[in-house]
């Protein structure tokens, strides 16, 4: 089972690493660790299992997350009260996006960062990714809102990109006025 002390703090040199593409077939290691994440990050927005196995709650994670500089992601989205639509993208491309930018109002999180980080991270309100599932067949997933803005951050980590890079310095809320928080 993975635990939170096995996710990559961001003082970790190796979350900066663009990583590599996947080739098929996948290695049953692999496999093994998208099991754990999609468990992981299942169970950490479940109240009761996360108190029980002490989980940070996260809807996504890349596999650098985990130390692997392999081009592969798990978003788990709840999409109402217990059920959750899980998504494994392998070799995930961002191939068209809206024109529209939207923000999280509470500001983006991260199980790497374990601290909060207050200012704007512009994202695209919809977004359409291209990749591969576990087994080398090709698929396309349009994604909006929340969603779309987990696919970004995921995508983001597997180039070597904090969420905060984003984020204005000088003015963390620089912005605001321009885009829509959600």
């Amino acid at each position: 089972m993975l635990k939170t002390k096995d996710i990559l703090d961001e003082k970790d040199k190796r979350l900066r690493l663009v990583s590599e593409e996947v080739t098929f077939p996948m290695s049953d290691e692999d496999l093994k660790y998208i099991d754990l994440m999609v468990t992981y990050l299942t169970d950490s927005q479940i109240e009761k299992l996360a108190e029980k196995y002490d989980l940070r709650p996260g809807m996504g994670m890349a596999a650098i997350q985990l130390g692997i500089p392999k081009r592969y992601i798990t978003i788990v989205h709840e999409v109402e009260e217990g059920v959750f639509d899980t998504y494994v993208v392998i070799n995930p491309k961002i191939i068209s996006n809206s024109v529209e930018k939207i923000y999280v109002e509470q500001g983006e999180g991260c199980l790497s960062v374990n601290r909060d980080v207050e200012g704007i991270v512009p994202r695209y309100a919809r977004v359409t990714v291209e990749g591969y599932d576990t087994k080398g067949q090709k698929i396309r997933i349009r994604a909006r809102e929340e969603l779309a803005i987990a696919f970004q951050h995921e995508i983001d980590h597997l180039n070597g990109i904090l969420f905060y890079d984003h984020i204005d310095l000088k003015n963390p809320m620089k912005d605001a006025d321009r885009y829509r928080a959600i």
